[in-house]
């Protein structure tokens, strides 16, 4: 679908109650395959923003329950959200299953991405628990922040998009498989080496200290801040301390005239309550370096020994259930060390699959 002729939907009144709309859209045609006519029914809005609103939609056709991103489309421009969807394929990051346009009487534009429907998100489920005064059992927190980390390890080094916008409500979780999807690529970009990109990018909370220091040539270690923003909230920790000199040099070198007041770092293990296990205060380490080129990668992130309880061939959720796919790795793979793919791909898993992945020889041999 890559003209707007063939994503071109029905008029729809711009001051109509969204809930109880019906909008139809053709879709196939391309390749010999027929032509067929979806219809949904909107039933009602689930999440609303200065990019448009996303609502939750039942197919008539097949009774499937899916969201509806909306979003007003400039005429002049390619929508960069619809083009980076269209590039990726994971199961950690939501999909696009179709887009169609839709008018208003008005002659306003809008694009419709359809994608599968998740019912929660990462906020909602923290909140469940900050609510009830409880803390994430910790058994969730791994789950969660590892497929956080296995969907940018796949955006980041195969797809090369950064999604400049990672905190918790944009990572859903599926109540019951408890799969975990990224989702928002509106801030998403390619980042382009030697091409300056906009600093004033990502929530407050979750924003990487370089771009707060105006940065333009970042990197996609900017999610990899973001995610250990999102692993510290998980785990309730607070992050405190100011730069050295030199790491506001790394920051952004324009930056280093800036006086901070030198409030001493504070130790991580301080930060986090006396019952955190040490792998959690060690990944949270790596992760949240005022340094860009100090943090790990996600695939890094991915094989740290935090997530090897994941790896446990006993390992089940808290029901007994299997856990979602964890293992099934794409491209990811492509420039990773031997070591590193051995760590990732549990033995139990490599038997069943029969795959058998180079072991690392020592230096010399």
């Amino acid at each position: 679908m890559d003209t707007d002729k063939e994503m071109a939907g029905p008029t729809v009144e711009a001051n109509d109650p969204l809930t109880g709309h019906i909008i139809s859209t053709t879709i196939g045609g391309k390749n010999g395959e027929p032509k067929r006519t979806i219809s949904y029914m909107a039933e009602r809005v689930v999440g609303t923003g200065s990019f448009g609103i996303v609502f939750q939609a039942k197919c008539l056709e097949t009774g499937e329950t899916v969201a509806i991103k909306k979003v007003l489309q400039d005429k002049r421009y390619k929508n960069r959200e619809l083009q980076l969807m269209r590039m990726m394929d994971h199961s950690n990051v939501i999909s696009l299953k179709h887009c169609f346009f839709s008018t208003t009487t008005r002659d306003e534009l809008f694009l419709n991405l359809v994608m599968d429907y998740v019912p929660e998100t990462m906020y909602k489920v923290l909140k469940h628990y900050t609510n009830s005064n409880q803390r994430m059992p910790l058994i969730y927190v791994k789950l969660y922040t590892y497929q956080l980390f296995r969907g940018l390890a796949y955006m980041h080094s195969v797809a090369g998009v950064c999604h400049r916008d990672i905190k918790p409500q944009n990572i859903l979780v599926d109540p019951l498989t408890h799969q975990v999807k990224i989702c928002d690529f509106g801030s998403a970009k390619v980042l382009v080496k030697g091409e300056a990109n906009i600093s004033y990018i990502c929530s407050r909370y979750y924003r990487a200290p370089e771009l707060i220091f105006g940065a333009t040539e970042y990197t996609s270690s900017i999610d990899i801040w973001s995610a250990g923003c999102v692993l510290a909230e998980l785990l309730l920790g607070q992050v405190l301390g100011t730069p050295t000199r030199e790491e506001i040099r790394c920051m952004n070198p324009n930056y280093t005239d800036f006086r901070f007041p030198q409030i001493k770092a504070h130790p991580w293990h301080k930060v986090f309550h006396k019952r955190m296990p040490p792998e959690a205060i060690d990944l949270a380490s790596r992760l949240l370096q005022y340094s860009p080129n100090l943090r790990c990668t996600a695939l890094e992130a991915c094989a740290h020994p935090f997530f090897d309880e994941l790896r446990d061939p006993n390992a089940r959720l808290p029901n007994s259930r299997h856990f979602p796919p964890l293992f099934n790795f794409k491209q990811e793979f492509t420039g990773a060390s031997p070591e590193l793919i051995n760590k990732l791909i549990p033995e139990h898993i490599r038997r069943q699959a029969g795959l058998s992945f180079p072991v690392p020889h020592p230096a010399g041999t």
